[in-house]
């Protein structure tokens, strides 16, 4: 499924327009998903990338200028017996060369009308209060800053599935 969006910004006058599109990767796109390597924190794990590609309710969306894939989403669909869905914002990432062109600010608008389109009530991530440009693309994109919260985690010491 592809998503057409506003051509990316142009810097001056005479600069080229391209035209920017979301797409929804689901099983089978493997490649695609590998095609982000410089995106992601750490190497792809292919088990774990098929895992998630094929679960109905994790998400990932990918922004391309051309044939050129410039970042992706990554949503989680989280149920609870007595809220309902809403969907996770899990992880966004711009490539440096796509920067503070808009890519970031319409990969959250994609996943937000992903989750309406899904019956979720609403949409969450966490952010550093340090991280600005994070704090400004959602904001931009029609976040609002609800509180200062504290994340607490457990390392199980096992990496992703190979």
């Amino acid at each position: 499924r592809k998503i057409m969006m506003n051509p990316s910004k142009a810097t001056s006058p005479r600069a080229t327009i391209r035209l920017m599109y979301v797409r929804q990767l689901g099983p089978g796109d493997e490649a695609a998903v590998e095609q982000l390597g410089p995106c992601f924190d750490q190497p792809v794990s292919p088990t774990a990338a098929t895992r998630f590609l094929e679960s109905d309710t994790h998400h990932i969306l990918v922004a391309y200028e051309g044939d050129t894939a410039s970042g992706f989403i990554t949503g989680v669909e989280m149920t609870h017996p007595d809220k309902g869905t809403e969907m996770f914002l899990y992880e966004l990432s711009v490539d440096e060369p796509f920067r503070r062109r808009g890519y970031g600010s319409a990969l959250v608008r994609a996943l937000a009308e992903l989750a309406q389109q899904r019956g979720c009530y609403g949409m969450w991530t966490l952010a550093d209060d340090d991280n600005d440009a994070a704090l400004a693309t959602y904001l931009a994109a029609g976040g609002t800053r609800e509180s200062a919260p504290v994340m607490l985690s457990w390392d199980f010491g096992v990496g992703p599935a190979e």
